[in-house]
């Protein structure tokens, strides 16, 4: 059996070359699913953030790990990893009484009543500017809209127009 050449060469035996039965060995065949349409898909546009809204204040654990950072970073300057920082923060969470989370829960929650003041003043502010375009019927904003569009579409024509005059002119000569 030593015919064989070269580092991959396989030993070639009867039971190779049997053909496989694929539901003994636990193989899948391919699924027979219809195929799919060749145009893309739209993807969904997210909503855009508004800069003016409030932040969501942080739970109790990220103002106690706010504390630890720089405990932590003081006592190991050579660790630069931000996962190791929050490893060892949540071990040392876990580790606390709940007399010893007690503060930072406190803080957390004095954050949460702040935000709560904070996004009723946005919500209102958001509400009243709402309230001033529904003021208008939909018809009156549609037809500012129609009118916009209209003078656009009016421009076009005159662009196209003139352009049309000037490739006649062009011919003439």
């Amino acid at each position: 059996m030593k015919n064989a050449k070269g580092k991959g060469a396989a030993k070639i035996s009867k039971e190779a070359l049997k053909p496989v039965d694929d539901r003994k060995v636990g193989k899948r065949k391919a699924s027979s699913k219809p195929e799919r349409s060749i145009a893309p898909k739209a993807k969904k546009e997210k909503a855009k953030k508004d800069p003016n809204k409030p932040k969501r204040p942080p739970s109790a654990f990220f103002v106690f790990l706010e504390e630890f950072r720089k405990t932590f970073k003081a006592e190991n300057p050579g660790v630069k990893a931000v996962s190791a920082v929050g490893k060892a923060g949540g071990e040392k969470w876990k580790s606390l009484s709940n007399a010893e989370k007690a503060p930072y829960e406190a803080k957390a929650a004095k954050r949460k009543a702040e935000y709560e003041k904070l996004m009723n003043a946005y919500n209102k502010k958001q509400a009243s500017s709402a309230d001033d375009e529904s003021d208008k019927s939909k018809s009156e904003i549609n037809d500012e809209d129609d009118e916009a569009s209209g003078e656009e579409d009016q421009q076009e024509e005159e662009e196209d127009d003139d352009e049309e005059e000037d490739e006649d002119d062009e011919d003439d000569d």
